[in-house]
């Protein structure tokens, strides 16, 4: 099974012993009984009450029971998955006077988690608002009560501890909701992307053996043909639909059947939630891909998500009861972290369906919005606003942007209307933003222009990141601090993610044995220590937030019976940052007898349409090396030479 840990660091007695000894690294060969279910949990083998390991010469280690320790107490001395550095081997020096029988107890070793933010909540903040939809506002108390019957029902409904429970839903109040209800009953919980095609979702469900999956009354078309083209002899998740009173375009559901309002109905408010065994157990599953039949499922456990939740409100210096815009997704990488972060603030979270200019602007009127997220095309989006769509801004308005390197001059447009903008870095595998372009005073009296140049680029570390670096791929050093030394992006820290769910490969590739996460971003480091990504490895491009592989586009568009060559890169866009740019070449008999018109229409049947390329070039040859490998970096400046694609723009040329 996969995540496998190359060794354990126990303690020569058991972990609650009065006496302390120098632990003990066990390689993972000689201490096979730890191992990851395929419900994504920590698990052990044998019934004995300890297990007994030789380590050097004879000598004799214990593990103790874990159903012998206290209540709530962390199972794991030190992260499984953390690879062993030599700066980090436990000290042999004495320790200070009075201390040698303190350590890990009972007391202080409760798992972290995330999920113990809304009890908290519900306490200090109960009679505030918590969710906001329309005409309808609940209170962290109705919030926490409700997430408790959520717990309930699906524990009633056979969901166990590992369970993997899926969600296709937009930003609505149930979507907030399942955050905290579904890992609440022990489950793990998977978002997924509304915008996906058929044939993607299905990838997933049977990538991740779901249960259970919670359906918007908009995707119910979708996961019943997902569903269908599930392999024969797959067991087929329940679905349940969760109405929208507010939307009277969709039918209603049948009388007999269990909708999510029905199933709270079922629940108990006052159930006692499961809470994890150990603070690495997984929480939430999340896809990078998924648009092939080897997606990557990002598993991050609960110590990972408390971390990064803290992390994000002390960066950006979120104050109590703020006011939150939900224009960015919650299936993306589960909102930065924000849903379990509004919890600990006691803020209101304002739900959007969908977003467009006149309803962000609508919504931070009528709610007195602070704060909100969103990627680089909401931004643009929301500076070229037509008048009569624009409103003023109640007051000053906070804007968090990541998914895509925004403009300066998005930047600075958006800025002039009244928002803050703030910019970080971080991807699917550290859970949120790991790296912020953390302001400075001096920088406030620069032109506006300069200041969005340094605002626009990728930042420093954030205060819970342990280290970010710079490193050449061939030397594994760091790169100099010039702005011109390109090097790879990597990370360490308690956000990084446990792993690729079933990918060994893929986990080993991307979190090796010198400690680091290597993000397949690549960039460079100013003088100041500021990180600036310059390009992306793998050719990936970034459309409005959404990352898509050139690869995956290219095999779709070599399935073309046309299509000789293809060729895929990113080109800049007035409206969502990037599009994808097709490079074509045609076979000799089909020359002439295709359009861009015949190639998009094929590409639309066959990947979600955020996917399809809105530039389609045929070239007699394309530009290759003496290898016959395809220049991308050629066609790479050729799209950048066009100029940015504007709104109806669907360009075929012959070069």
């Amino acid at each position: 099974m996969i995540l496998q840990p190359r060794c354990w660091l126990v303690p020569s007695q058991s972990v609650f012993s009065r006496e302390r000894k120098p632990f003990k690294v066990i390689p993972v060969q000689r201490f096979p009984m730890l191992f990851f279910s395929p419900k994504l949990s920590l698990k052990r083998t044998g019934g004995a009450s300890s297990w007994n390991c030789k380590q050097g010469k004879g000598e004799m280690v214990t593990v103790a029971n874990l159903a012998n320790q206290p209540p709530r107490s962390r199972q794991v001395v030190t992260s499984p998955f953390a690879p062993q550095r030599k700066s980090a081997e436990p000290s042999h020096l004495r320790p200070p006077h009075g201390t040698a029988n303190l350590g890990a107890n009972p007391a202080n070793s409760c798992p972290l988690t995330p999920l113990g933010f809304l009890e908290r909540s519900a306490t200090v903040f109960g009679d505030c608002p918590s969710v906001v939809y329309h005409d309808t506002v609940f209170t962290w108390a109705q919030t926490h009560r409700r997430c408790l019957r959520l717990a309930s029902a699906l524990v009633s409904l056979g969901i166990s501890r590992g369970d993997i429970v899926s969600v296709l839903l937009p930003n609505v109040p149930a979507m907030y909701e399942m955050h905290f209800g579904v890992p609440m009953s022990g489950a793990v919980l998977n978002t997924i992307n509304t915008r996906l095609d058929a044939h993607t979702v299905a990838v997933l469900l049977r990538h991740s053996g779901s249960k259970l999956v919670f359906v918007d009354p908009a995707s119910l078309l979708l996961i019943r043909d997902a569903l269908q083209l599930l392999p024969p002899g797959h067991p087929a998740p329940r679905v349940i639909p969760v109405e929208d009173p507010h939307e009277k375009e969709f039918p209603a559901a049948g009388a007999d059947t269990l909708t999510y309002k029905r199933l709270l109905a079922i629940g108990d408010p006052e159930f006692a939630w499961v809470r994890p065994a150990s603070e690495w157990d997984p929480m939430v599953l999340n896809y990078t891909s998924g648009t092939t039949s080897a997606p990557k499922g990002v598993v991050q456990c609960h110590r990972g998500l408390f971390l990064m939740t803290l992390d994000s409100l002390v960066e950006w210096a979120m104050p109590r009861r703020p006011t939150y815009l939900w224009t960015l997704p919650m299936f993306h990488a589960n909102g930065w972290s924000y849903p379990w972060g509004m919890a600990v603030v006691g803020g209101t979270n304002v739900c959007l369906r969908r977003v467009n200019a006149a309803t962000v602007y609508a919504a931070i009127a009528s709610r007195g919005v602070t704060h909100l997220c969103c990627a680089p095309v909401v931004l643009n989006m929301l500076a070229n606003a037509p008048e009569g769509v624009r409103r003023p801004l109640p007051g000053k308005v906070r804007v968090l942007t990541a998914g895509a390197p925004p403009p300066a001059a998005v930047l600075q447009r958006t800025e002039s209307i009244g928002f803050e903008i703030s910019h970080g870095y971080g991807l699917t595998e550290t859970a949120g933003l790991s790296v912020y372009c953390t302001w400075k005073g001096e920088w406030d009296t620069l032109p506006a222009s300069e200041r969005a140049r340094l605002k626009s680029r990728q930042g420093v570390r954030t205060p819970g990141m342990a280290e970010v670096d710079v490193i050449d791929g061939e030397t594994g050093r760091s790169v100099p601090r010039d702005g011109s030394t390109i090097g790879e992006i990597v990370l360490r820290g308690g956000c990084v993610m446990l792993g690729y769910l079933n990918d060994e490969e893929a986990t080993k590739a991307a979190i090796r044995d010198d400690g680091w996460f290597y993000t397949g971003d690549v960039g460079v480091t100013h003088p100041d220590g500021y990180l600036e990504i310059r390009d992306r490895s793998k050719d990936v491009i970034i459309n409005a937030g959404e990352n898509i592989s050139s690869v995956e586009v290219e095999s779709v568009l070599y399935g073309h019976p046309a299509v000789n060559e293809a060729a895929v890169v990113a080109r800049p866009d007035e409206l969502r940052g990037e599009t994808p740019c097709a490079f074509i070449s045609l076979k000799e008999d089909a020359a002439g007898t295709v359009s861009a018109a015949d190639v998009l229409a094929w590409c639309r049947e066959r990947m979600p349409q955020y996917m399809v390329p809105r530039t389609v070039v045929f070239r007699a040859d394309l530009p290759k090396t003496s290898t016959g490998k395809i220049q991308k970096y050629v066609l790479r400046n050729l799209a950048n030479e066009m100029g940015p694609a504007r709104k109806g723009d669907c360009i075929s040329t012959k070069v």
